[in-house]
């Protein structure tokens, strides 16, 4: 189901709690609800539709790569850049890594390690800081 963005702050800062297996219907929203948005964004976090679960979406351009409980083990390569989101009007300045590594929970409920650079480890990081309460 796709659902509406969610724009308030302050649930925005809440913390997420972790998700599990049943969370199955929220990774399901958090597709439609990315597939309804991809002409202006490409990931999303639970909060942003709704449900603060530790759960992030990404559109890596093959495909869509769904994290639960992911936590960025290491990062390198520290720069500066500007990022919007379909939360929040505007863009704001944020410090990202060209470099990550995320171990999370998949689709299968097996737990993965991912090393990921560029553009898409710069979503991975703006998703995750959701999932923190972090606003950029």
């Amino acid at each position: 189901m796709v659902r509406p963005i969610i724009k308030d702050i302050v649930f925005l800062k809440r913390k997420s709690t972790p998700a599990s297996r049943a969370d199955l219907r929220v990774i399901e929203d958090l597709k439609d609800t990315l597939k309804a948005n991809k002409d202006g964004c490409v990931g999303m976090a639970a909060n942003m539709i709704g449900f603060s679960k530790r759960i992030i979406i990404i559109d890596s351009g093959l495909g869509y790569i769904v994290m639960l409980n992911p936590v960025i083990v290491r990062k390198q390569g520290r720069y500066e850049t500007e990022e919007g989101c379909l939360s929040l009007t505007g863009t704001r300045k944020t410090a990202r890594y060209e470099n990550i590594t995320v171990k999370y929970i998949g689709e299968d409920f097996k737990t993965h390690e991912g090393s990921y650079s560029g553009f898409t480890a710069q979503i991975i990081q703006h998703e995750c800081d959701h999932l923190e309460g972090i606003i950029i």
